[in-house]
């Protein structure tokens, strides 16, 4: 008798064990989701799931509130829309529903078949300046991690105006006394929701890795900061970027107030209700217009109670371990150049111009005796000033504080060019694409001596193919798998080591010098010799 009423037993079980496989159903503390599949693949996905509710209206700068329930079966079989936003970028290329300040929605892609797998989680935040960007970019898709065994996700969240507004009534009327952070906070209340939901999914809520690049990557360093995410998490990627001086770094929140209620009494608004009453379109033009102030994340006691440095340096961070780098030419000289050419007279007078007596100094740092080397040392100075630094910063004090490991890397493979069918387009600064549509002739670029801000994202998440831009070649399929690779390895293991990989070094408290992966076409591991350049910036921005 016990061995049919043991296969019962196993039968019940495997009957509510299928759920994702067979209905691509589950089942979540809000209702009843369904995704799809395509023929073929292992991998559901679940497209446009609400994770708090529609910041419009009085929820307009207000903390995400808890999603509602739903009845019946929520078809997710579509992107939500993406977060109010003007076309800055123009490498950005959305598949979402549309735009709207209703935009706060997040996608899975899983590979499991159960609900008790317990699968490695990432979730990925997306880059653009905190003023644009979507989880609906297919750089950003998860099907290549999904089929390595891990539970992928993309987060919305509010970008410039809609995200970052800070106004003496707006944290008033706060319970946390805070105003400034909204898209942090979207981001933390996603994280609230993986760590109740994902099992459903077949994720493991105790195993979640963040992941950004840019503003996403400035996003994990203020997660892994805030008391308020940092139980959430369990490992961290970042990808060229840091909430760091000069790099968006928050600012004290009275100074923010200030500068919203200047663009109130701008607007002619005596009340953050008159605000609220615009429509999502004219405060987006608003914000853009001549007389618009500046939309900044905030130190607010809340999200962040001090400076991310201040919380890094005293220990008061998540102590996880974390992947993070940058890439080897972020900007071109023409960042600390500006118009002129790149000759040694015109880099000795852009030196004296930022750095007065201390000009010397920098050119010893950042040498040049030709106009070749200007090229060089001048893309480096202003890859450094612009994003690595911060990067490095960040790094610097997880490896001094953190106690745990990081592993550093440098991505170094310069993009090839663009496909023939991309003729009214141009390479942009910052790795974006330049698109003409009125037959002007297009800015003329220098080219490429490293690799560009933005350019490791589709070898990073294995999604070279879904970018028609560029003419990929083998190699760059490559240099993909290797960094994709080391990628799910950390996600997985916390350790990107694994088989047919070269070896790459932790880095731990007391442990020097601090080693880094170099990932191009022939990857290999190189200890740090550019160190005093980082200290020197570092008096620069700490002081």
């Amino acid at each position: 008798m016990r061995k049919p009423f043991l296969a019962v037993l196993l039968l019940v079980q495997l009957a509510t064990m299928k759920v994702i496989a067979q209905t691509n159903q589950v089942t979540i503390e809000n209702g009843t989701l369904e995704g799809v599949k395509e023929a073929g693949s292992p991998v559901t996905i679940f497209k446009g799931i609400p994770f708090a509710q529609p910041p419009v209206g009085d929820l307009r700068w207000k903390e995400p509130q808890p999603a509602k329930n739903w009845t019946g079966v929520l078809k997710a079989d579509h992107f939500g829309s993406n977060p109010m936003q003007r076309p800055v970028f123009g490498d950005m290329n959305f598949r979402s529903s549309g735009m709207s300040e209703d935009c706060l929605y997040l996608n899975v892609w899983t590979p499991a078949k159960t609900m008790k797998e317990k699968l490695p989680v990432l979730v990925y935040f997306y880059g653009g300046g905190l003023v644009a960007g979507d989880g609906s970019e297919s750089r950003y898709d998860g099907e290549s991690m999904a089929k390595r065994g891990i539970v992928a996700l993309t987060v919305n969240y509010r970008l410039g105006i809609f995200g970052f507004f800070s106004h003496p009534e707006l944290t008033a009327e706060s319970p946390n006394h805070s105003s400034g952070n909204y898209g942090y906070l979207d981001q933390h209340a996603a994280l609230e929701w993986v760590k109740k939901n994902i099992a459903k999914f077949g994720g493991d809520p105790d195993h979640v890795t963040i992941a950004g690049e840019s503003a996403g990557s400035i996003s994990v360093s203020i997660q892994m900061a805030s008391p308020l995410s940092k139980n959430l998490i369990n490992a961290a990627i970042g990808e060229s970027g840091a909430g760091i001086k000069p790099t968006l770094n928050s600012i004290p929140l009275a100074d923010a107030e200030k500068n919203g209620a200047k663009f109130a009494e701008n607007m002619k608004a005596g009340s953050i209700a008159a605000l609220r009453a615009l429509s999502a379109a004219d405060l987006l033009s608003a914000a853009y217009s001549a007389n618009a102030t500046p939309n900044t994340p905030t130190i607010d006691g809340y999200l962040l109670p001090k400076s991310l440095p201040e919380i890094f340096e005293a220990g008061e961070q998540a102590k996880i371990p974390m992947l993070v780098g940058w890439n080897s030419a972020e900007v071109p000289y023409q960042f600390v150049m500006r118009a002129d050419a790149p000759t040694l007279d015109n880099y000795k007078k852009a030196l004296n111009t930022l750095y007065g007596d201390k000009a010397g100094e920098v050119m010893k740092l950042y040498p040049a005796t030709t106009d070749e080397e200007v090229i060089k040392s001048a893309t480096a100075l202003s890859s450094d000033r612009f994003i690595v630094y911060s990067t490095w910063k960040w790094a610097d004090l997880q490896i001094k504080t953190g106690g745990k490991s990081v592993y550093r890397y440098c991505f170094s493979r310069i993009r090839p060019a663009m496909t023939a069918q991309m003729g009214n387009a141009a390479p942009g600064l910052a790795g974006g694409v330049v698109k003409n549509n009125g037959g002007m002739a297009m800015p003329k670029m220098p080219a490429a001596v490293g690799a560009s801000h933005a350019s490791e994202i589709e070898y990073a998440m294995g999604n070279l193919a879904g970018n028609k831009v560029y003419a990929w070649t083998p190699d760059d399929f490559k240099v993909s798998e290797t960094m994709e690779s080391y990628f799910a390895n950390f996600i997985k293991n916390y350790n990107p080591n694994g088989a047919g990989l070269p070896k790459w070094d932790a880095n731990t408290a007391g442990k020097s010098p601090v080693k880094f992966m170099v990932i191009d076409v022939k990857s290999e591991q190189k200890t740090e010799n550019d160190r005093a350049r980082y200290l020197f910036l570092d008096n620069e921005y700490m002081k």
